[in-house]
């Protein structure tokens, strides 16, 4: 009897851990995928991407300055004006979309939010996601530019 209760136990921790795994590795997976809609719909001119991955609700800080130095610049910026910017940002070729850069760091997910660092173009964006009705969405970003010894 205790041999087959052990079994049954193994067999469940078997079961829920895998499962867990999966879950993990699925949302991973959406995360990422929402990170990189924002920055590819960016740099490939496709304000879709922007649409299925950020939030309506978005709330967008940005510290940029000139190349040359200078000040920090405070910018803030609405779901709807960061479409326009999807829209326009790159129509001219500022950078090649297959070289532009676009490194992504998950920091952490939980079951229903996640953290996430995303290097581009533009500079550092430090993300929160959220998953709304099972899907995970972009809801604060906080920006800057490229720090002095980033630039050249």
């Amino acid at each position: 009897m205790k041999l087959k209760t052990i079994l049954t136990l193994a067999v469940l921790c078997f079961t829920l851990t895998s499962v867990t795994t999966a879950q993990q590795s699925d949302d991973h997976e959406a995360v990422r995928q929402a990170v990189l809609d924002y920055v590819e719909g960016i740099y490939e001119v496709q304000p879709d991407r922007i649409e299925r991955s950020v939030s309506r609700e978005l709330a967008k800080v940005g510290y940029w300055r000139e190349k040359d130095g200078g000040t920090y610049s405070e910018s803030r910026m609405s779901f709807e004006q960061l479409v326009e910017v999807a829209k326009n940002w790159n129509k001219k070729g500022r950078v090649d979309p297959k070289t532009a850069l676009k490194e992504v760091v998950i920091y952490e997910i939980v079951d229903q939010t996640a953290t996430v660092k995303l290097r581009a173009h533009w500079g550092i964006d430090y993300m929160h996601l959220a998953k709304k009705e099972g899907k995970w969405l972009i809801m604060n970003v906080l920006w800057q530019s490229p720090p002095p010894q980033d630039v050249k």
